[in-house]
């Protein structure tokens, strides 16, 4: 009911400037601005979630497969690995997660919720040891106790052990303290890529 009554307030707002950023980035990609992904949510059913688009498309042949050789050492998108196909609008976005704006689609859609684990995309949930799909005990979330804490900076073992946090000791009060402190965590930019 939170999440509902929450994006409902905050939709007219979040729906303007979504589109003001998304006319400008079909402007700046010279195609469709919206992005849509297959992730793992809720017990693990996948569902579409929907993102502004921040780069440019993929070469013929796609995305390198991601094979995790190491949970404690893998970083989804290390700080030292150029992103060339990030647009400089994109990179904006991306640093103050407007792009994450159309996931409020998803959270009225009840596919996701306001806080909780960031949903994963298939290819690295089907690699995951078993402690790992813990995390698909509540909904997945737009922000997160990892987002607090690192972002995009966290070793993914390190992401686990918070979003498993999460899983075991979440309740209103502690969304809304998430909330509040994404909210600062997004100002400064922090692990944002």
């Amino acid at each position: 009911m939170f999440d509902l009554a929450a994006t409902l307030a905050f939709a007219p707002l979040a729906a303007a400037i979504t589109a003001v950023m998304a006319l400008a980035l079909a402007m700046e990609l010279r195609g469709w601005p919206l992005f849509v992904q297959e992730r793992v949510g809720l017990r693990g059913a996948p569902f579409r979630m929907y993102k502004l688009r921040t780069m440019r498309h993929a070469a013929p042949g796609g995305e390198p497969e991601r094979v995790v050789q190491d949970w404690q050492r893998y970083v989804f998108t290390p700080g030292d690995e150029p992103q060339p196909r990030v647009t400089r609008l994109g990179a904006f976005a991306r640093r103050t997660s407007l792009d994450e704006l159309p996931n409020l689609v998803n959270v009225f859609l009840g596919q996701m919720s306001l806080v909780g684990p960031r949903p994963e995309v298939p290819e690295l949930v089907a690699q995951y040891p078993p402690e790992y799909h813990r995390r698909h005990e509540v909904l997945p979330g737009i922000a997160g106790l990892a987002q607090l804490n690192g972002r995009s900076d966290l070793p993914y073992d390190a992401i686990i052990n918070y979003d498993l946090a999460y899983v075991d000791d979440h309740s209103l009060l502690t969304d809304l303290r998430i909330l509040v402190l994404t909210g600062w965590a997004v100002a400064r930019g922090a692990g944002a890529r």
